[in-house]
This record gives structure tokens, sequence and C-alpha cells, in this order.
């Protein structure tokens, strides 16, 4: 049995923090922009101070995004340790208020904090534009996440450094990582369940790594951020093995997902910051057969090592074999990026059945007689931004209560919400930018028949600027 076993700890003091006094004095605290002092327990600091997780430290949170907002500097390593005192602040409340009702125990405050700690130890170059963008190019139909990275990495973790932590605990950590995902294996019912959902929530999609994210990435581009987590957390109850919420705050939810989606918007998928995340994506596909990127993904021993500075080690290589990705990194510097033409939003009753749009889509609608355009001239992203439950309304998965010495909870039928809130829970966006200037004139002309041919009218709001179209390298 490890140090951290449930006799070891289910007896000490609790402080106010939420940490047991005992512990408090072999933890460390840092001060987090966000949280304020954040205490490292003995245990996540052995996890903590390896080369695997302060490899995080190179990679920022919001990939390349700081290019448009100077501010996005931050990086996966102080959200993590933001999600771990989320985490453990909300099992802490839990345990206060009916602890002794559901048998919540210092052992299970460690599990979620250490499931906190280690949900993004998975994560590749640049974060999601890893492994959405990226590694599908060069991989053909790939499946892997880093979720399920971040579960062999802690394997890696734990024998490398021979990190003396139970087995049963280790393994309710990556259930509790990959609880989101399909892979899951949680059934319903299981001890405990509500545990679960703390850290990455897949039955209804609150949880701590929102709360961290959405107030942290909205502080870094300078953007305000009117949803409280706290006011959801402070009230939060356990009913029948799952967090509930009282419904007079279902405003305050549903502002969760809204303030999501307009992240998502704004900052996440800004088009010129999609367009970097092309050209960087075309770089690094360039680059995969002499650098051997892709390989890197089956052996944690290995994948560690990769992190954002991989764009350095492209730029300066002398191997004539990385000319054409070191080019493209150089564009991006210079700011000689590709061309955002224009975009248009898949009307609403065309949604159901939408197909991903291709350059290739884009090609067979030219009617340019001076210029033939080919595939590689164009780049083209379809972008989805939801409530975090697709095209469903995210109260609908949400279990409310009527006040706090309630035993019963219910969903809040859409009828019964109030009329200001949408309707329609996802967008569909589909963008088109030519890889040079001198070509954004025969690519936005193809986009607009593309439009006519697709739905018979033009779906974008206006024509591309004829300023745009003159504009030259």
């Amino acid at each position: 049995m490890g140090a951290y076993c449930n006799e070891d700890l289910g007896s000490l003091p609790v402080y106010s923090s939420g940490a047991p006094t005992n512990e408090l004095r072999f933890s460390k605290h840092v001060y987090d922009n966000v949280h304020g002092n954040i205490y490292l327990d003995p245990l996540c600091l052995k996890f903590i101070d390896t080369e695997q997780f302060q490899r995080l430290r190179e990679l920022k949170q919001l990939g390349v995004t700081n290019m448009v907002y100077p501010g996005a500097v931050h990086s996966r390593f102080e959200h993590s340790l933001g999600v771990y005192w989320l985490a453990g602040e909300n099992v802490q409340r839990l345990k206060t208020f009916q602890g002794m009702e559901l048998g919540i125990d210092n052992y299970d405050l460690q599990t979620v904090r250490l499931a906190g700690l280690l949900h993004d130890i998975g994560h590749g170059p640049f974060s999601h534009m890893f492994e959405r963008e990226f590694l599908p190019k060069v991989i053909s139909g790939s499946q892997w996440s880093h979720e399920l990275m971040s579960v062999n990495m802690i394997d890696h973790m734990v024998d490398t450094h021979n990190i003396d932590v139970d087995a049963q605990m280790l393994k309710r950590v990556k259930d509790m990582i990959l609880a989101s995902t399909e892979f899951s294996q949680l059934k319903s019912n299981a001890e405990k369940r509500f545990l679960y959902d703390i850290v990455a929530n897949g039955r209804n999609g609150i949880d701590v790594d929102k709360f961290d994210y959405i107030v942290r990435d909205s502080r870094a581009c300078g953007l305000g951020c009117n949803f409280q987590f706290q006011r959801l957390t402070e009230m939060m109850k356990v009913i029948d093995n799952e967090i509930c919420y009282p419904a007079k705050e279902y405003r305050n939810v549903h502002k969760l997902f809204a303030t999501r989606a307009d992240l998502y918007r704004t900052v996440y998928t800004h088009p010129k910051v999609k367009a970097i995340e092309l050209m960087i994506v075309d770089a690094m596909v360039k680059a995969n057969s002499f650098l051997e990127i892709s390989s890197m993904i089956n052996d944690p021993s290995e994948y560690w090592k990769l992190d954002d500075t991989i764009l350095k080690t492209i730029e300066i290589a002398p191997d004539p074999e990385l000319a054409e990705a070191k080019e493209l990194i150089l564009r991006v510097r210079r700011r000689q990026l590709y061309q955002f033409c224009n975009e248009y939003a898949v009307p609403k009753d065309k949604i159901d059945h939408f197909k991903a749009v291709t350059p290739q889509d884009i090609i067979c609608s030219q009617k340019h007689q001076s210029l033939t355009l080919k595939e590689e001239d164009i780049a083209v992203t379809n972008v989805k931004i939801d409530l975090a439950r697709g095209r469903q309304n995210p109260l609908e998965c949400i279990n409310f209560y009527k006040d706090y010495d309630s035993t019963e909870k219910f969903v809040i039928p859409e009828d019964r919400v109030s009329h200001l809130l949408p309707t329609t829970y996802q967008d569909m966006i589909v963008r088109v930018y030519a890889k040079k200037p001198e070509l954004v004139e025969a690519v936005s002309e193809a986009f607009e028949n593309f439009q006519m041919r697709t739905y018979g009218i033009k779906a974008q709001v206006h024509a591309t600027p004829e300023k745009k179209k003159r504009r030259m390298m």
C-alpha cells in the first residue's frame, strides 16, 4: 500500500484550505494569479517535480493564440495547478457538508486532486492543434487522444520515478481523466460516481477544468468574464450519486456554456489564429518524415520531449529536408500569413446534413478565366462552435434541486427557461483561406460560387473587400 492510502489520511484533522493540518507542514505553496495561494501536497509534488510534468511549462495553454492576443502566453503548467486546486476545493466542500452521508474521506480528496493535476499531462505541441489538425494529416484515421496519452504518461512517470502511490488510487485517477471521453468505462451506478464528474464531466459538462480555463483564458486575453463559478461550487449538492445545482442558478449554468462558446468564437477560432495554425500544421507535416514527430506518440519516454519548441527546432536546423517547413515558419514570423478570404455560417436547416467542405469543393466551383486554382493554393477550416453538448441544450443534461433541504432532483424543461436564451445550440462556420495573397480574388470568387451551388444563395455576410483582393505578398 502506498503512502497515501485511506488509513493514512482518514483521521487527520482538516485545515480550512482543504488540506489536512499535518499535511500542510510538508506542503509547498505557490501564488496563482487566478486562485491566489495554492498548497501543493507531498504526493502531487512527487509528480510535479519530474521532467514530464515540468514539460507543461513549454506548452502554451492556447497554442498560437498569443500571436493574435499577445497576453495569452500562459501554460498548461499553471492551468494544471489551477485544476488541481479547484478539484480539491470542490471535494472538500462536499466533504464538509455531506461527508458523513456520502462517505467522502481524505483518500477521495487526494485522488480527485491528483486527477486534476495530471488531466492534461498528455497534451502535445500547441495543445489541441496537434491532436485535431496535425495528427489526422499524417496518420490516416488517427484515434489518438491527449487523454489516453495522459493515462500512459502517468504509468510512465510512476515507473520511471518510483513514485509510491496506491494502485487503486492510480486506477481511479485514470478513470477520472477518461470520464468525459469515448474511452470511459464508468458505469452510472459506480461507487461515488459523482467524484468522477469533478475534473472532466462526461454527464453534463460542468467541471473544474472549464472553471479554470474560462477565467484564466479570459484574463490572459484581456476579456471580461461575467461567469462566476464560485456560486455553483458553493451551492452544489449530491443527490442520487450526481452533483446537482439549485434551480435558481440555471441562468448562471447557461452563462458557463455561453462564455465558453464566446471564447471559441472570439479567441480560440479567431480567423487569424486559425490562419497561423494552418501554416504551422503545414510546416509540421512537411517536417514530419524527417523529424519523425508523429512516431513519438507511441512511446511516453520519447513523447515527453515534444513541446512547443518544435518550431525553433525546425527553424534553426541546417538540414535541407526542412527547407519548406522553415520557409512557412519564417512567413509566420514576418506576418505573411495565409489570407482569410471569407466565411459563412451553415444555414440552420442544413446543419443536420452538413458535410465538411474541402479545398477540392472550392476548386470545383471556380470560374476564373485567367487563373486556374490548385488544391494546394487553398486552405479550408470547418469550425464548430457549440455549448459543449453539440446541437443539444446543455440544460437538458443537468439536474437541479429546489432548495438545499431537497432530496429530489429534476431537469428544467426547455419551455420553462427564459425565452431570451437561444433555441439553437450549435454553429458550423466554413472559412476559406488563400495561401498566397495574389490568389485572394480567385479563391473568393470560387468560394461564392460554391455557396450558390450548394445553397442557392451567398450565405456569407458580405463580399470580400476589394482592398484585400488586390493585396500582394
